[in-house]
């Protein structure tokens, strides 16, 4: 049995999944517009602080160009991978189709968010010792790490994954925890607060080098496996004729495999660039050499 045209075009409505989004997608439409002068006036002046790993100084009330198109955007994937027929086949048929689902929810939105939002926004909020301290506690890099790669790989096992599957409360609390704590994870590389600062741009691409072994092991396992791990899919109709449960679970384990960690192999590559180019002027491009050591004819 396959699964229906109408399950590829089935677009659910989750309440929780909608007024999240919106409220979200309107609290940083207020923030940037009518409370704008409120937000800066209670968050007060930025630290004059310049981290490594920043590329300038904050400046309060200021948006670049396109920073709320990156929010926004990160919102709307947010909604296409929560609201979309993805969810259905992720859920029912596919867990290639949920893999993916995952991915987007911790690699793709998260940085969107993140980018697209001013520190001055968020200021406000460390006026509250109970949040700043959870905060300061949170979003340090080995707290961010292994908090969300913990709940990240626990919910893959396949009892969690299972109750999730059949149970749609466990299933929203999954999704809620991936998008929250990849926010965190997140953090030390794109945080916009330099009273939460990133890290050096040494010690980010070291920290994403570690971020990208979870999903490879992860993915490795799957992979690998000779038997089914998920036996709802194996159970489920075919949503695509000729694709068998354990090509569709191959497929899942590559996914987040190579997809997965080369994702944050791309972010690597983006912060070696960005560190070369912020590196100090008065640093020599190359080592000095002292003449009267030099051999005749060439160094």
């Amino acid at each position: 049995m396959a699964a229906s045209a109408a399950d590829w075009l089935y677009w659910p409505f989750e309440p929780g999944v909608v007024l999240g989004l919106g409220a979200l997608a309107i609290a940083y439409a207020l923030a940037a517009t009518r409370f704008r002068a409120r937000l800066i006036a209670l968050g007060g002046q930025p630290p004059r602080l310049f981290p490594v790993g920043r590329l300038g100084l904050e400046r309060p009330g200021h948006l670049a160009r396109g920073q709320p198109i990156v929010f926004y955007a990160g919102i709307l994937i947010a909604a296409l991978s929560l609201l979309s027929p993805l969810h259905p086949l992720g859920e029912g048929y596919l867990l290639s189709a949920h893999m993916l689902q995952h991915l987007l929810i911790t690699l793709v939105v998260p940085p969107l968010l993140l980018l697209g939002t001013a520190g001055w926004m968020l200021r406000t909020l460390l006026r509250f010792s109970l949040l700043r301290r959870l905060a300061t506690t949170l979003l340090s890099p080995l707290s961010a790490f292994f908090v969300f790669n913990a709940v990240f790989l626990a919910w893959h096992v396949p009892p969690l994954y299972e109750l999730s599957l059949h149970f749609a409360p466990a299933h929203a609390v999954e999704h809620a925890a991936f998008g929250a704590l990849a926010l965190v994870t997140w953090w030390p590389v794109l945080g916009p607060l330099p009273e939460l600062p990133r890290l050096h741009y040494g010690g980010q691409m070291l920290y994403l080098f570690f971020e990208s072994l979870p999903p490879t092991i992860l993915g490795a396992i799957i992979t690998l496996a000779e038997g089914p791990i998920y036996p709802t899919y194996w159970q489920a109709p075919r949503a695509i004729p000729g694709i068998d449960p354990f090509t569709d679970q191959q497929f899942a384990g590559s996914l987040m495999w190579l997809p997965g960690a080369l994702a944050y192999f791309a972010a690597m590559t983006v912060v070696w660039f960005l560190w070369m180019e912020r590196r100090s002027p008065s640093d020599p491009p190359y080592r000095t050499v002292n003449p009267n050591l030099a051999r005749r004819g060439g160094l």
